[in-house]
């Protein structure tokens, strides 16, 4: 049995190296959630090696096992929990395919690069009604995709279709109607506390946040991000940032320092690049 498992694992790997993947992060996630290990920056080969005694231990352990592929050579997108509709539609132009559970698609676009690819990301997955939240990270096919919900019958993350070396242009996702509108420029809320030390108001943000995916609470990533992006502009160093995520966002407090460190750094980035195109003092 581990070794079709190991086979399909490989395979996935494969084709991610097809469009450029060099590394992959490697991570550990229980039943409930909880983060059990990690391994940064693993080589392909490196990952290769290790795969088929991963596999076997978070079959044993219950452990859900996830990668976080990098490529050089491409810009990944990740789209997921497709709706059937929009699968079609990205089939054509996706690398790979993969069916997370009963119902649930995820595909993966490579696209020649972009330069920044944050606007990109955010909106081929508006066009095509994929979760926004999604971190970039998948659960290895061939393995069991275990949640509480599932048990005692849980799926097995399975390739469906896969185009190994396929590479899009922004241009051929036009085409097909796969890049939403850009948004029209808005200036970002000013909020300021009674203490006057210029802190953004995290409830603020939440409550403007839009919906998240199953349009039933407030999107906290895209929260956690606003807040980020404006206190970065404010001058609050990454660090400090981080830190008042794991405060205040319960996202945060579920996903660990990673997760608020990881948001925190990539709105200081935006802040800082901004700063350098107008050619002013941060």
């Amino acid at each position: 049995m581990h070794e079709s498992q190991t086979a399909e694992a490989l395979r996935m790997l494969d084709v991610f190296a097809s469009v450029g993947t060099r590394h992959f992060d490697i991570e550990h996630i229980d039943i409930d959630q909880q983060h059990r290990g990690f391994r940064r920056a693993q080589t392909l080969e490196q990952a290769r090696e290790s795969i088929p005694f991963l596999v076997e231990s978070a079959a044993h352990r219950h452990n859900n096992l996830i990668v976080r592929p990098h490529s050089d050579g491409a810009t990944l997108i990740q789209l997921d929990d497709l709706p059937a509709a929009t699968l079609e539609r990205v089939r054509p132009v996706a690398f790979l395919i993969l069916n997370t559970s009963p119902g649930n698609f995820q595909a993966w676009l490579a696209v020649s690069s972009v330069g920044d690819d944050t606007d990109l990301r955010r909106r081929v997955k508006k066009a095509t009604n994929a979760d926004q939240s999604a971190s970039g990270a998948t659960r290895v096919a061939g393995t069991a995709n275990f949640k509480r919900k599932y048990e005692p019958n849980f799926p097995t993350v399975a390739i469906q279709e896969a185009q190994p070396g396929k590479t899009v242009t922004p241009a051929d996702l036009e085409a097909l109607g796969l890049i939403a509108p850009p948004d029209p420029p808005r200036q970002a809320p000013v909020f300021r506390n009674s203490k006057g030390d210029k802190w953004p108001s995290y409830q603020q943000c939440l409550d403007a946040a839009p919906l998240n995916h199953g349009g039933d609470a407030p999107d906290v990533s895209r929260a956690d991000f606003t807040f980020a992006l404006i206190a970065s502009d404010w001058g609050h160093p990454a660090e400090q940032v981080a830190a008042r995520l794991m405060e205040y966002s319960t996202k945060a407090r579920e996903n660990g320092q990673r997760y608020a460190d990881l948001t925190a750094r990539k709105a200081a980035a935006i802040v800082a690049a901004r700063t350098r195109r107008l050619g002013v003092a941060p």
